[in-house]
């Protein structure tokens, strides 16, 4: 696109950094860095703690609709002639107000999916122990019956509130969407207001590690897991695969912390697991360095996930991936090409997996280079925003 651009960016950041402030980071830098002009629209969970009582009450209502918000973007679109208004996140402070303001101008809206909170409060399908749709299929009373969002009936009743209100004004199928992967393409698809020409796919992004790529044949024989130290993340699965594998085992790097951090401890000395080590937390340049020189990555996760940076910086120095054939973790990893998937549930098949984890690292490689480097990601996200204004 030979003309360029201004772009209103908003994003509500949590109170927790996380995935989706440094997805919006990189997307601002890379706009920028091929000339568009960006506005960013902030607000930060933070500033929760220094609301007044009076504020507090009145949060609720104001995570349904701010007419702060609705103020002050419509005043922005004015003032800086904004082409398209790209939101990353709303809750609690922004609200979907942002998409109102927008229309009314006349400017069209883009909301990249992080999570699945237009289908559940909660926003990962995920409740007790186990997936869980009920929302999908049942409704979103299901969230409220069970306090899906925080354990907090309140806060789930302003989110349940909040979605069931827009939805019955019809703003999200007024909407275009970015989602990461088909996974959450298709989950998405659920909401029969949107309609599929509407959503795109658009991958995040990591930039290449430095240096060339280690050929397999010089890479350790170990294998590098990076993440929480959860059950949600299977590392339960994980070190019961370990047990089976034996004295053949790859070394384990586990790279994290989190509340099985001990119970790992445990598992590892009572099983007498001398090829698995836990690292505890390291700074992410650290873990890509480590991945580098790994014959895998590993992610037997237990739910549907966001979207994985740890994958796509593995594929970036071209180590494969094995990871649960499950949600958007499942969508990335290409059985034989990037990687081996197997049934979350089952040690067994991850014994197997990590047998059959040679011969890909070229390929690996190869699926980066076409899907997943910044250059990549600016020419799918400028095809995305010509196409939505050329609908206009």
């Amino acid at each position: 696109m030979d003309e360029k651009l201004t772009i209103l960016q908003v994003h509500n950041f949590y109170q927790l950094p996380g995935g989706e402030d440094t997805a919006a980071e990189n997307e601002r830098c890379l706009l920028e860095e091929h000339a568009h002009r960006v506005i960013c629209y902030c607000r930060d969970n933070k500033e929760l703690k220094h609301f007044s009582f009076f504020r507090k009450l009145l949060l609720p209502l104001t995570t349904v609709f701010n007419p702060k918000t609705y103020r002050d973007v419509r005043r922005l679109i004015r003032q800086e002639h904004v082409d398209i208004v790209h939101v990353h996140n709303t809750l609690n402070l922004i609200s979907p107000s942002v998409y109102y303001a927008a229309l009314a101008e006349g400017v069209p809206v883009v909301q990249t999916v992080h999570n699945f909170r237009l289908l559940c409060p909660g926003a990962t399908f995920y409740r007790n122990g186990h997936i869980c749709e009920d929302c999908l299929r049942h409704g979103l009373g299901c969230a409220l019956k069970h306090s899906c969002y925080r354990g907090s009936r309140l806060q789930t009743l302003a989110c349940v509130l909040s979605t069931k209100m827009h939805r019955m004004a019809g703003v999200y199928g007024r909407l275009h969407y970015i989602c990461l992967t088909d996974f959450n393409r298709e989950k998405l698809l659920n909401l029969k207001q949107i309609q599929p020409e509407r959503v795109f796919v658009k991958p995040n992004f990591v930039e290449c590690g430095p240096g060339p790529i280690v050929p397999e044949e010089s890479r350790l024989n170990q294998v590098i897991y990076a993440g929480r130290l959860d059950k949600l993340k299977g590392v339960d699965v994980l070190l019961a695969a370990w047990k089976l594998l034996g004295a053949d085992a790859p070394r384990l790097i586990l790279c994290g912390t989190g509340p099985m951090e001990a119970w790992c401890a445990d598992f590892i000395r009572d099983n007498s697991l001398p090829n698995v080590e836990l690292r505890g937390f390291l700074p992410n340049a650290e873990v890509r360095r480590l991945i580098a020189r790994s014959k895998a990555l590993i992610l037997p996760t237990q739910w549907y996930e966001g979207f994985p940076m740890t994958i796509v910086e593995a594929f970036s120095v071209g180590t494969p991936v094995l990871c649960s054939d499950l949600g958007n973790a499942g969508s990335i990893v290409q059985e034989g090409v990037t990687g081996r998937k197997f049934p979350p549930d089952s040690p067994e098949a991850l014994a197997r997996a990590v047998k059959t984890s040679g011969g890909m690292c070229e390929s690996t490689y190869a699926q980066y280079l076409s899907g997943y480097t910044a250059e990549r990601n600016y020419e799918t996200l400028e095809a995305i925003y010509r196409q939505i204004l050329g609908g206009l």
